[in-house]
């Protein structure tokens, strides 16, 4: 029988030390059984014949884990807690990333929309795996000791304060909510680059923005603020209501209007003080900035329309 020592060996290996004993008495008396009832029905057994009979009960790490399941490296009850915070983290994660790269960007020479996109995805992805990593190890950590992380079962809620059961969109997506978080910030750096790069590095764009349409940006600016501060409200929220809904269509349908009237406005771009190094010519770039804005435009304007007949539904 050293077929079943060594079976029975095998599974004591993948089985905590003060539990081997115990479960190893079990597991042989079980496969003798077998292999008693199995010689009763066809007399003596072989070793291809014992081999067949532990092959069928499974690999050792299998039966091992049918005695002693493997733990969780986080508790079944803490993982919304935890998705919500790697949501969270990770959207603070790409919203400071997109500022240093976008303020970075707006400084270089040459101004290279690949870089800036290679740089933007390769610094988020290194602090999102470090952030990833350093959450699920707190949380294994903290499942490790016995306790549990989840705050959900002892939050003060009401039934009263729950959306209607037919209004599926009614839930506020945190990627929806980081997503304008971050498109704002990329605004205001860029209309507020005059205040933070210095006359050398301005010296070396070879295209800027004409002076009325960077005042017109300028003006708007406070518009682009607010609807950081609706964006917060909505991550607080996480619920639309009437008062969100009614923010975000004012906020939508005046970044729709400014988009459009910043196109008709006439030009946009100006030659800089750098001679122009690109396969287009500048009125190439200033017809595509346009259409560009004009197409941009469409998508605030769905949103307030979008959100005008959610509030009528509220309603």
């Amino acid at each position: 029988m050293e077929l079943v020592e060594r079976y029975v060996a095998a599974v004591q290996r993948e089985l905590p030390e003060t539990k081997r004993q115990e479960i190893g008495r079990e597991l042989s008396a079980n496969i003798m059984d077998q292999l008693d009832a199995l010689k009763e029905q066809n007399g003596q057994l072989s070793e291809d014949d014992i081999a067949a009979v532990l092959k069928q009960m499974g690999r050792p790490e299998a039966v091992a884990n049918q005695f002693v399941p493997p733990k969780a490296l986080v508790a079944a009850e803490d993982m919304p807690l935890l998705k919500h915070v790697l949501y969270m983290v990770l959207g603070v994660l790409f919203v400071v990333q997109l500022v240093g790269s976008t303020t970075h960007w707006m400084g270089s020479s040459d101004g290279n929309l690949i870089r800036f996109l290679v740089q933007l995805a390769a610094g988020f992805m290194a602090d999102a795996c470090f952030a990833f990593t350093a959450i699920v190890l707190s949380f294994a950590v903290v499942n490790s000791s016995g306790d549990r992380v989840s705050r959900c079962a002892g939050k003060d809620w009401s039934p009263k304060q729950l959306p209607k059961a037919d209004l599926g969109w009614q839930h506020i997506s945190m990627t929806d909510v980081f997503t304008d978080l971050a498109t704002c910030l990329f605004l205001l750096i860029v209309i507020w680059h005059p205040l933070w790069m210095n006359p050398e590095q301005i010296a070396d764009r070879s295209v800027m923005f004409t002076a009325e349409a960077l005042l017109m940006m300028q003006w708007f600016s406070p518009v682009v603020a607010l609807s950081v501060l609706c964006s917060l409200w909505q991550l607080r929220q996480r619920i639309w209501n009437r008062s969100l809904l009614l923010g975000n269509i004012l906020v939508n349908a005046t970044f729709s209007a400014f988009f459009v009237a910043l196109a008709v406005s006439g030009p946009l771009l100006q030659a800089g003080p750098v001679e122009l190094k690109s396969l287009f010519t500048l009125l190439q770039l200033e017809k595509g900035f346009t259409y560009g804005l004009l197409f941009t435009a469409c998508i605030p304007a769905y949103e307030a329309i979008r959100d005008l007949f959610r509030f009528n539904k509220l309603n």
